[in-house]
């Protein structure tokens, strides 16, 4: 039952992960999720379902377009296999059970995140917003714990990095820190809860 779980988690990763590539190229540019199809970003080509399945086509076409054959980014299979794995981990982790369905949440929302800030610079608020939302009406569920360490959490984790970014503009008259983050805080502080917001602001600052 366990591997099955494992398995299926996998592949439903895989397939989000293909999901997730969209919304990393597109609401940057303010475009549709939702149409036009997939299609290659060079030619402009629609790719039929056999030419969209995640990492097997990459592989099969050597990560070049099956029309145009120009190179397809390494973004594409990288967000897929990643998305597949910590899905993976997180079933494997939790079990069939309320926190793996708060887990593959929480990730299916910092992994375009994570992505689109790589590369623009921005955290999109329709996730961390979303995410703030999802969490406050559900971490008591997958955690568990009191509903109200789930809004604590969420106030204190935008709270307190407002404090930093007011306090960094007083001091040298710039702007050290976007509004992005202090909602970003804010939704790992709902999904979490409060007590997960200091090893979150210290694991970040060692990361950079």
């Amino acid at each position: 039952m366990e591997l099955f779980l494992v398995i299926i988690a996998v592949i439903l990763g895989l397939v989000l992960g293909s999901f997730f590539n969209v919304c990393i190229y597109r609401i940057p540019r303010d475009l549709s999720v939702v149409s036009p199809a997939s299609h290659c970003p060079n030619c402009g080509h629609v790719l039929p379902f056999w030419l969209n399945v995640p990492l097997l086509t990459y592989l099969f076409l050597r990560g070049r377009c099956f029309f145009c054959h120009k190179s397809i980014s390494l973004q594409y299979p990288l967000v897929e296999a990643f998305t597949g794995l910590l899905f993976g981990i997180a079933a494997l982790r939790f079990g069939l059970s309320p926190a793996l369905v708060g887990a593959w949440l929480l990730i299916s929302l910092l992994v375009p995140i994570t992505f689109i800030d790589l590369e623009h610079q921005i955290i999109p608020d329709r996730f961390s917003l979303m995410g703030i939302v999802l969490g406050l009406s559900g971490a008591w569920w997958w955690v568990p714990m009191p509903w109200w360490e789930s809004f604590l959490g969420a106030f204190l984790g935008w709270l307190s990095l407002w404090l930093v970014a007011t306090g960094y503009y007083y001091a040298t008259g710039r702007d050290g820190m976007g509004g992005g983050d202090l909602k970003l805080l804010a939704m790992l502080g709902a999904f979490l809860g409060y007590k997960a917001l200091l090893p979150i602001i210290l694991l970040s600052s060692l990361s950079g």
